[in-house]
């Protein structure tokens, strides 16, 4: 999926736009995004507002590093990238997985808002396993000394870690509506988050656990306790997996280099 950067200065921003038009739409429509949640709910059923807290600071951090991608022209030295214009490569090979989320997640609300589940479901598939594909195999190891790397794998790992709970909700509610959690269900998603968390770094697994919560605390407002407590339980034992993990083998590089851009 390989992109110019000047490309990518005018994809990344334009998808942007799109998808903050889609859901800015979405939730002041007659239904809005809300209302056809409350009137579909199953086990896999978040409590909305988590939703939404997620929402806000993540565009803010989009608007950051569409800022950083758009505001640098790419240069080499004697032919060569500095450590920094490799990092700026890391975002332009983004931009594409980023677009295609982006567009996926306005076409998404379009279906949602239609009470067309089945259709909608399509869109949050694609979107959530690009991301997840990116971030297990594309996205290089983050730099603490690069604001462009930590900016693409705060972005990158949080559009994934979302989609990991849009992929859950929307399935389940497309599917399973009104249903509730089944012992194989139960086991296969302990299971399920268990084996993210063993390949997660702190961004990602932190996702996983705020994924959880939302789900927790969605279940016990809707009635389901036991099933809410289960997954209360896998909160912590993700939460503890991460840590342990990442302790144990610290995810992260300090690479300072001559022309490697520090973080400030």
């Amino acid at each position: 999926m390989g992109i110019s950067h000047s490309t990518a200065r005018w994809l990344a921003p334009l998808s942007f736009a799109v998808d903050l038009a889609a859901q800015t739409y979405g939730m002041t429509s007659t239904p809005n995004m809300k209302d056809v949640h409350d009137a579909n709910i199953s086990f896999f059923s978040p409590q909305p507002y988590f939703i939404a807290a997620f929402f806000a600071p993540q565009q803010i951090l989009q608007m950051v590093w569409l800022y950083k991608l758009c505001k640098r022209n790419r240069q080499a030295v004697d032919g060569v990238e500095s450590a920094g214009e490799k990092d700026l490569s890391t975002m332009v090979d983004f931009a594409p997985y980023y677009a295609l989320g982006n567009f996926c997640i306005a076409t998404w609300m379009i279906f949602w808002n239609r009470s067309d589940l089945k259709t909608s479901n399509v869109f949050v598939v694609i979107n959530s396993l690009a991301q997840l594909y990116y971030i297990s195999t594309q996205l290089p190891p983050m730099k603490l000394d690069s604001a462009n790397s930590i900016l693409t794998h705060v972005v990158a790992k949080t559009f994934a870690g979302i989609g990991v709970l849009d992929l859950l909700h929307n399935g389940s509610v497309a599917y399973f509506n009104h249903q509730t959690a089944g012992p194989m269900t139960k086991v296969l998603t302990g299971l399920g988050f268990g084996a993210l968390a063993l390949s997660s770094d702190w961004i990602f697994g932190g996702c996983l656990v705020y994924d959880l919560v939302a789900l927790a605390v969605g279940q016990n407002a809707y009635g389901n306790q036991s099933w809410s407590g289960w997954l209360t339980i896998y909160a912590g034992v993700t939460a503890a997996i991460v840590g342990l993990k990442n302790l144990a083998k610290p995810p992260y590089t300090r690479e300072a280099a001559s022309g490697y851009e520090t973080l400030r």
